[in-house]
């Protein structure tokens, strides 16, 4: 594991399993996936879905600044989202986290979440 390292920031909820926020191998960073926490709480933002993806977002920016990147170095977002209704909304707000070009990305639509929340994204980041 010597080109391997954990990445750690208390501006993202800490992990609640058995996991780390982001692994960096080589130039490539994964960030795990990220539920609306606030990370002062470690409650849920809220049932906006609005303010939902915006702390999404907010998480995994924390974890790509801890990781020495920003989200422009995402190169492929997975977006689950409990209910697709809410695409729309998710690519409103995406366009104002991210500029052209965008990451690779999937959208699933998926039963349920850790501790009930709407939405969870996780990210490969390239820092090369």
């Amino acid at each position: 594991m010597s080109n391997r390292s954990v990445i750690k920031t208390d501006q993202a909820p800490a992990a609640i399993g058995p996991y780390s926020q982001a692994i960096k191998a080589g130039s490539t960073v994964y960030l795990s996936g990220q539920i609306p926490l606030d990370p002062a709480t470690m409650e849920l933002v809220g049932s906006d879905m609005n303010a939902q993806i915006r702390r999404v977002f907010d998480n995994l920016s924390a974890v790509c600044e801890a990781a020495g990147g920003a989200l422009k170095d995402i190169v492929k977002l997975n977006i689950f989202l409990t209910d697709l209704s809410h695409f729309n909304l998710v690519n409103d707000i995406m366009k104002e986290y991210f500029k052209e070009p965008y990451p690779a990305r999937a959208a699933i639509g998926v039963a349920a979440l850790p501790k009930g929340a709407d939405v969870e994204m996780d990210a490969v980041m390239d820092i090369a």
